[in-house]
């Protein structure tokens, strides 16, 4: 685990980021000496998009553009 103080991380951010993306390692940012924070690399998902954990699981059982009531029904067409 690599250990960085908070000046330190704010001086090397964009270069500390891609280091913990390439190397999976976790980094904690110190503030006077104590852990206020801890950068850690993302869990990588195998879908793109969380969309994709869906697919194939809905099943359209009729018309779905047909009313789901009729004319009769609805109070406002009572009259």
């Amino acid at each position: 685990m690599l250990v960085y103080s908070a000046s330190e991380f704010k001086a090397k951010c964009l270069a500390i980021l891609d280091q913990v993306s390439s190397t999976r390692e976790v980094v904690t940012i110190l503030k006077r000496g104590k852990p206020v924070a801890q950068l850690v690399p993302p869990v990588h998902q195998e879908s793109g998009y969380p969309q994709d954990d869906l697919r194939g699981s809905v099943r359209i059982l009729g018309d779905i553009e047909a009313p789901a009531l009729s004319a009769e029904a609805w109070e406002s067409e009572a009259t």
